[in-house]
């Protein structure tokens, strides 16, 4: 780009300084004296008025919730709970014990079904001569003993077990 067709976008030749101007203010000062650090200034207000006080506890079912004392609200109006309360856990009704069965027979039933399943692929495999079932049954096989391996261990078994209440 020439500097004719800069001048005529902007009307002023950019090598071209002109007297007066700020940045040619700014130079000489800035060249006599070393620059202060900025600072932050301290101002000093009123003090505000507390908006509350939060503090954590228990609901009346145990499960943990956030109270909040609201500094407008009038102090004689009770509240509904009670703070020193409600940090103690879930009401107990009488001391009475409840009786429940955990059963993993679904679970058993969906592990013997797979390694049903597995063994059958197994045979499946070692009597096929075709290449294009025998991959497919690899497959299938993997898939079955990948399977087999989340479900078949302890912690699948208690996710899901079926709890039932006896009363």
């Amino acid at each position: 780009m020439s500097i004719q067709m800069m001048e005529g976008f902007s009307g002023v030749s950019p090598n071209i300084k002109l007297p007066g101007t700020a940045i040619e203010a700014q130079k000489p000062e800035a060249q006599s004296r070393p620059r202060e650090p900025v600072m932050d200034e301290y101002v000093p207000e009123e003090p505000r008025e507390p908006s509350g006080r939060y503090w954590m506890g228990r609901d009346e079912d145990g499960q943990p919730r956030i109270y909040f004392d609201d500094p407008e609200k009038p102090e004689d109006i009770p509240d509904a709970e009670q703070p020193d309360q409600a940090g103690r856990g879930p009401k107990r009704n009488g001391g009475e014990k409840e009786v429940c069965e955990g059963s993993t027979d679904q679970v058993d039933r969906e592990i013997e079904q797979l390694k049903k399943r597995r063994a059958e692929l197994e045979q499946r495999l070692n009597a096929e001569t075709d290449e294009a079932k025998i991959k497919d049954l690899e497959r299938q096989l993997t898939q079955t003993e990948r399977e087999l391996k989340q479900k078949d261990n302890d912690t699948y078994r208690r996710q899901h077990t079926k709890i039932t209440r006896l009363d």
